[in-house]
């Protein structure tokens, strides 16, 4: 597959689970798209007939405890992190994404699922160049304990994740992922949402974690691990969070050049990072793939044309 080139998936496949948060029996489609559509939801099985809808940082409708979509009529498609990591992850540009129902499915907690589906599906090479955002300057955010920073990069995208938490179990914990399709496969791909039984009480009066379960959360009391599988990598908790951060900046619509670095991060400040680097078109610029440059020096240089041509838990807080 020539990275120089959009893609697409070659032809359709399915997956059917539970939404973690509605409890809800849900089926979920991924399908080609034309060049530039970039990722498309097809909200099926409403009222009114579909809604379709391109996800943006515009379309977000709310961050608490997981990414959800929609248009002026509100939220149409809760947790969609973990999908749209696995598209971004595996190198797809353009795709549809059709969901019967609120909520994607959460599966096992992971993007593994998806993963498979777009192996399935298979991945075809479009005709068109592939576009980049590549950042040209840092953008910084702090929400209360929480920071956030995209800069300029001289590969590609670059994810540097730290967690914090005050669970002695799980504590504290960093990842640094250079983004590929084969790395994101291997190490983060498998990574499961997690979160603290003490919390469960709260998001069910809350209306959350209604399908969440063994299967699809990891789990920690205050003393351990209560999942008798055990972890799939021993920092699994933060693998998952840069798997977050992936989903979350590919509402930029197109894929980042630049790194990405949180401390104490969730679902909020990912969207706050993106959202502020859109809204400064100085920070940013749309590249082809074939003018691609390594940093710039200076934004004085690449605007004088010197230069050529990333589910918060599911019994947790948005803040790690």
């Amino acid at each position: 597959m020539k990275v120089s080139r959009q893609t697409t998936l070659r032809s359709q496949a399915s997956v059917t689970g539970v939404g973690v948060h509605s409890g809800l029996a849900v089926t979920l489609t991924l399908g080609p798209a034309p060049i530039d559509a970039g990722f498309v939801f097809v909200r099926t099985g409403l009222e009114g007939g579909d809604r379709e809808f391109r996800a943006t940082a515009q379309s977000v409708t709310s961050t608490e405890l997981a990414t959800a979509l929609g248009d002026r009529s509100g939220a149409l498609v809760s947790t969609t992190e973990h999908v749209l990591a696995a598209l971004r992850g595996m190198g797809v540009d353009n795709a549809t994404i059709e969901v019967d129902g609120p909520e994607v499915p959460i599966m096992d907690g992971s993007a593994a699922s998806f993963v498979a589906a777009i192996d399935q599906a298979g991945i075809l090479t479009q005709s068109a160049p592939r576009r980049f955002i590549q950042v040209l300057k840092s953008v910084q955010v702090t929400l209360g304990q929480s920071f956030g920073e995209i800069k300029p990069y001289a590969g590609a995208f670059r994810a540097e994740v730290e967690i914090d938490f005050d669970n002695p179990v799980i504590g504290r914990q960093s990842y640094i992922l250079e983004l590929t399709p084969e790395r994101f496969r291997r190490e983060v791909a498998r990574a499961r949402t997690f979160g603290c039984m003490n919390d469960v009480a709260r998001l069910w009066n809350a209306g959350f974690a209604r399908g969440a379960s063994f299967e699809n959360s990891v789990v920690f009391d205050d003393e351990r691990l209560l999942n008798r599988e055990g972890l799939r990598f021993s920092d699994e908790c933060v693998r998952h969070k840069v798997l977050d951060v992936i989903g979350d900046l590919a509402l930029a619509g197109l894929p980042l050049h630049g790194a990405f670095r949180s401390v104490r991060g969730g679902h909020k400040l990912n969207h706050a990072v993106l959202s502020a680097l859109l809204a400064d078109r100085s920070a940013w610029r749309v590249v082809e793939a074939d003018q691609v440059a390594r940093r710039p020096r200076s934004l004085a240089d690449v605007r004088s044309g010197m230069v050529g041509g990333m589910i918060a838990p599911a019994f947790g807080p948005d803040v790690s």
